[in-house]
């Protein structure tokens, strides 16, 4: 005989089922955001950094670099984007978290001057593409870039209304103080700062000379006249997280073959709010894998830590979820904690 409660259960089966619906009206739980480590992220892009500088130069002569270093969470065996080993693309992928080859759903930013065509990302990529900037604005922040060269107007064309302020001056000392500026008002969460010295001076004197090494250490004072603004402002102290890292790294005469490891190897460096004081980000990061020599390739198991990975920890920190439609750190699971 049947049990008097069987039509109960028959019910209760079905409205569950009903919940579980794909495409159902019935209202879904939402995951929680996470809780920011940060009210302000600053990402800094040392144009044409190669890692070796960093050591030749050693903490006489490059402070601040390996402070950020000895005090944060880095690595100086990062990577670029595979496919090319210059400067719009590799920033195109910084503020993406997407690849080059638009062909498998990349940026598609292959150029590296300020021509006005394609006029944006998203023209380029033939679909569309967002960006840390439309993820910070989506969430009412502001955002805004300083950098050294005039191709980085194409973020202001493609992103017009999630980019709040860009600045672009060739001296570097001067766009720093101005930038020094912006940030003591706090009204950024995200401020994006290119610095292009290492870049100019390598292709003029050859990456690694003697002049190149002193642009790098030049630019290491720089980078630590920001440092500072952010530990000695009262508003910015204990709430604002630094990412810095590089589009390429370079030798000799250049930087634009994507095989070479001096091209394809750049430094990855995170202090402030929400990072790990003194940690290696391999040894925090079990699922990411230390390339050695290696250059590595998209299909990986474990990926490298890569300078298209700015996008998704900046936001992260932040607490905000990841770019739709990226791919580096798209599950925002690189560990800086």
């Amino acid at each position: 005989m049947p049990s008097p409660l069987a039509p109960l259960a028959a019910a209760l089966t079905v409205a569950l089922g009903l919940l579980a619906a794909p495409g159902s009206d019935a209202p879904t739980v939402e995951r929680r955001a996470p809780a920011p480590a940060a009210r302000h992220v600053v990402a800094i892009s040392l144009d044409g950094l190669n890692p070796h500088a960093v050591r030749r130069l050693g903490r006489s002569r490059a402070p601040v670099l390996h402070r950020l270093r000895g005090r944060g969470a880095g690595t100086l065996n990062a990577r670029t984007e595979r496919e090319q080993t210059v400067t719009l693309p590799n920033h195109t992928g910084m503020v993406t978290g997407r690849r080059i080859d638009a062909h498998h759903r990349g940026h598609g930013v292959t150029w590296n001057d300020a021509r006005l065509r394609p006029r944006t990302v998203e023209a380029a990529a033939g679909h569309p593409v967002r960006s840390v900037f439309t993820v910070v604005h989506a969430a009412g922040r502001r955002t805004a870039v300083f950098a050294a060269k005039q191709k980085f107007t194409l973020f202001e064309r493609s992103w017009p209304n999630a980019v709040d302020r860009t600045v672009i001056r060739p001296d570097n000392a001067q766009l720093v103080r101005m930038a020094r500026r912006d940030l003591a008002r706090r009204e950024r969460a995200f401020t994006f700062v290119h610095l292009s010295l290492p870049d100019i001076v390598g292709h003029e004197s050859g990456f690694m000379s003697r002049a190149y090494l002193d642009a790098v250490a030049r630019v290491d004072r720089l980078v630590g006249r920001l440092v500072a603004t952010v530990r000695d402002d009262r508003g910015l102290r204990g709430s604002t997280a630094v990412v810095l890292t590089s589009d390429h790294g370079g030798l000799g005469d250049g930087h634009s073959d994507p095989t070479r490891a001096s091209s394809y190897r750049v430094p990855f460096l995170a202090w402030g709010a929400g990072v790990a004081h003194g940690a290696g980000l391999y040894r925090l990061n079990r699922d990411y894998a230390d390339p050695g020599r290696r250059r590595t390739t998209y299909g990986d198991a474990r990926q490298p830590v890569r300078n298209g990975d700015v996008a998704n920890l900046a936001i992260d920190l932040l607490g905000l979820p990841a770019v739709r439609g990226s791919e580096h750190d798209s599950a925002q699971d690189l560990d800086v904690r």
